[in-house]
């Protein structure tokens, strides 16, 4: 049999590969300088072949030569292909009149809730105006303030209590009654402020309030709010890290699944993790990094799993020895951070901004109500100075602030020390954190040789740093800056989480991570401290860090749990020559002026939206004209102004930098001067798109960014980078949380080519599909999973895990 097997391996890879005739014993990177997308190319012929079981990437990575692929088939009595089974029938096609009819009236539910903010807003703001001097003005500030707060944090669950009472497991399409209820509800959830209290008991307090079963002692660094919260159930000493997904729903299909989320006590969810419904962690388990349960999965009692979907393993993820629990510890830091919120910072964004902009008394014709002077060129240049002398002030004070006030914190917390949680220095390392992972400063240094020096005014170490001009990405977060060593001469893409705090129940301490020289790493990757991986390594997209075994050097990373691919392929090596000697110089300093002229670009880009929305908010003002009810209302019509603009100019400014025409696929070095030119699109603002989600106005935002979407798509949060590579067929349901990402990016070299998704498709939660995929219509794509560029998914196939193969039945 292992001779026919490796005739009609062969016969297959010679098609992918065009050459006339495959030698067994070629190694498929080495010899035949394939790459991935090459081998996912192979691996989709395979599936199509009757006489041959299916192949997957991790078996391409394990057995890198046909005879050796051939010989583990053949030794893999199980592996053998099943008789074909009839594709699914697709799910039935939604109602275009539902759909209609449910925008509508989620329309009418943002509009009422501008309405109410408007209307509140207007008669604070006026009673904070008739205060006389300092201290009133304070008191009323702290006051109305205190007031719009508890409003704010008090409407989600009085929505919730009413319009759908306690969470049940049930079943409930999209664009209906009952969904319309479910996503009133959610929009109110993540509108609250609460959210700025993870990581506090007040924020588990508040969950407790929405239904959730949460016992004593629980620590919840998680920003994803959970949504069907009477179906969340938390043990006593738990902790969950940040980025872990436990919404208590899936979307699939176009329906809705609400279902139980179970942790025991003394439970560990780690970072970047995806809890689907129906799964549980008993008493004492732990879920890595990186990792995912779903299809009902249980991890016993006691047990340690990781991957994605997850695995036994006996890795020890709780690394710091527990401190003291202390009850008026936990209360006393509550109350403090409420104190905090608001007796200063509401206070001083309410009533500091009305005294400064009063006490300058050229402002006359902005603030008074009562002028009617909006048609008035002193109006404008009155908001044109204001918009430009706070934009100023924002960047200058606001970097100011970043780089040192951390700085004088820091040495307060000492690595590798336990301290208790919710002490004094608990909240020193929270406020280090959120201070030093402020977006805008990487929003506008990312992808340029100007990220290094950002960095190192953080406190970053980065050796001796080896300038390649894309060095990191916009999005990189850590728990400390001063504990991040990243090797000299190392890359890193989007979306790098530096793990570098850890977490028990009662306990928290902060040690180094080091990142080893001269590595690659892709997207969306939680790096530990203590991760056990050396120099000249490449970590793909969404890969697992290993904490276990030899430290990896001169290897790929692929995976959750991870395995080990090459390093690097003649295909992503081609463009080596450009980065050395006169050529890399030549081109890394055009690469450098063209990314500085797209900084000073976007600061002008990102200032006339200021401009505008001051002119929209002083406006408001301007014609509230002391109107009570009607003047709020004024105000309210303002903000779902505000929201119409922010989206229809970043449409305009994305489309402009296109030029108003597709974007073709590409294969080309960094210092090209396409990439440079491509990389002006990720810096288009998009967080307003999140007002947008789970209604059918993401969609025709969608269109108007160049992505060719079918009818009645469900998009409850999806990421689409690259707008116009994507098509995505008709009732197709992407989750939240979701990537659709049409690039990569490895070392020196730049990928990117069509994703299509069929009609009838689910992109399950925090998945992420690649560049030249095509998922056929009726496919499911399991949470978490990463689908690999080049997979073709066929009709109604059902795939999972990272990366992602056909799941079994």
């Amino acid at each position: 049999m292992a001779q026919g097997t490796e005739h009609v391996l062969a016969e297959v890879l010679a098609g992918v590969v065009r050459v006339d005739h495959v030698p067994p014993e070629s190694h498929f990177f080495d010899d035949l300088c394939a790459n991935s997308l090459v081998m996912a190319h192979f691996c989709a012929r395979v599936r199509k072949r009757e006489d041959l079981p299916s192949v997957s990437m991790r078996d391409v990575y394990g057995y890198p030569t046909i005879r050796s692929l051939a010989a583990a088939i053949d030794a893999a009595p199980l592996a053998t292909k099943s008789p074909p089974k009839p594709p699914p029938p697709p799910p039935e096609p939604g109602s275009t009149p539902r759909y209609l009819l449910c925008g509508a009236l989620q329309f009418l539910v943002f509009v009422a809730y501008c309405a109410l903010a408007g209307v509140a807003a207007g008669h604070g703001y006026e009673w904070v105006s008739t205060g006389s001097g300092v201290v009133e003005v304070y008191t009323r500030s702290a006051l109305f303030g205190g007031a719009l707060f508890a409003g704010a944090c008090l409407l989600p669950i009085a929505a919730k209590w009413l319009l759908v009472g306690r969470w049940r497991e049930t079943e409930f399409p999209v664009w209906s009654l009952a969904y319309l209820r479910f996503w009133t509800v959610k929009a109110l959830l993540h509108a609250n402020p609460m959210i700025l209290f993870v990581g506090s008991p007040l924020y588990v307090q508040y969950l407790r309030l929405l239904g959730a079963r949460i016992g004593p002692n629980v620590t919840i660094l998680s920003r994803v709010v959970p949504v069907c919260t009477d179906l969340l159930t938390i043990g006593a000493d738990t902790v969950v890290r940040k980025e872990a997904h436990f919404l208590g729903y899936r979307a699939i299909a176009g329906r809705i699944r609400t279902g139980p989320v179970t942790l025991g006590r003394d439970v560990f969810v780690g970072e970047k993790t995806v809890l689907d419904i129906g799964t549980a962690l008993g008493d004492g388990a732990q879920l890595g990094h990186a990792s995912a349960l779903y299809d009902g999965a249980a991890v016993p009692a006691g047990e340690h799993w990781h991957g994605s979907p997850a695995q036994p393993t006996d890795v020890d993820y709780v690394r710091v020895p527990p401190a003291r629990p202390s009850a008026p510890r936990r209360a006393g830091f509550a109350l403090a951070g409420l104190a905090h919120v608001l007796l200063v910072y509401t206070p001083l964004a309410v009533g500091g901004s009305y005294l400064a902009l009063t006490e300058l008394p050229t402002l006359d014709v902005l603030l008074d109500p009562g002028s009617q002077d909006l048609g008035s060129p002193a109006f404008y240049g009155e908001a044109l100075g204001v918009s430009l002398i706070g934009y100023l002030a924002f960047i200058g004070f606001g970097f100011a602030t970043v780089a040192w006030l951390p700085r004088a914190l820091a040495p307060l917390v000492r690595p590798d020390r336990t301290y208790p949680l919710y002490g004094f220095r608990y909240g020193v390392q929270r406020t280090v954190a959120r201070l030093t992972n402020i977006k805008f400063f990487k929003w506008l240094c990312g992808d340029s040789s100007h990220i290094v020096g950002y960095l190192q005014s953080l406190g970053y170490d980065l050796s001796h740093v080896e300038q390649t001009g894309s060095n990191f990405g916009t999005e990189v977060q850590h728990e400390t800056p001063y504990l991040a060593t990243v090797g000299s001469g190392t890359m890193v893409a989007d979306g790098l989480s530096i793990m570098n705090a850890e977490f028990s129940a009662t306990s928290f301490r902060v040690s180094r991570a080091t990142i080893g020289a001269h590595s690659f790493l892709g997207n969306h990757i939680a790096y530990p401290a203590g991760g056990r991986t050396g120099e000249n390594v490449l970590l793909a997209t969404k890969v697992m860090v290993p904490l276990d075994g030899e430290v990896r050097s001169n290897v790929g990373l692929l995976g959750s749990p991870p395995f080990e691919i090459p390093r690097t392929v003649e295909r992503d090596s081609r463009f080596d020559h450009f980065k050395q000697g006169a050529e890399f110089r030549r081109r890394l300093a055009a690469k450098n002026r063209y990314n500085l002229r797209t900084m000073g670009l976007f600061l002008c880009v990102r200032w006339l939206h200021w401009f505008a929305l001051s002119v929209v908010a002083f406006g408001a003002i301007d014609l509230y004209g002391g109107a009570g009810v009607a003047g709020g209302l004024v105000i309210g019509a303002a903000m779902v102004f505000a929201l119409v603009f922010s989206t229809c100019f970043y449409v305009l400014v994305e489309r402009l930098i296109c030029r108003f025409r597709p974007l073709a696929p590409q294969l080309c070095s960094i210092y090209d001067p396409y990439f440079r030119w491509h990389e002006r699109l990720w810096k288009v603002p998009s967080n307003h798109l999140v007002a947008f989600n789970g209604t059918p106005f993401k969609n025709v935002v969608w269109r108007l960014l160049g992505v060719r979407v079918g009818r009645r798509v469900f998009d409850d949060g999806a990421s689409i980078t690259e707008r116009t590579l994507t098509a995505i067929g008709d009732d197709s349901t992407l989750g939240a949380h979701s990537k659709v990402q049409a690039h990569s990016q490895e070392d020196g070299t730049f990928k990117s080519d069509r994703i299509v998704i069929g009609s009838g498709c689910t992109v399950g939660t925090g998945a992420l599909v690649h560049y030249g995929v095509e998922m056929s219509d009726g496919a499911v794509l399991a949470p978490d999973s990463f689908l690999m560029k080049g997979e073709q998914m066929p009709a109604g196939a059902d795939w999972g895990g990272n990366p992602a193969v056909e799941r079994q039945s």
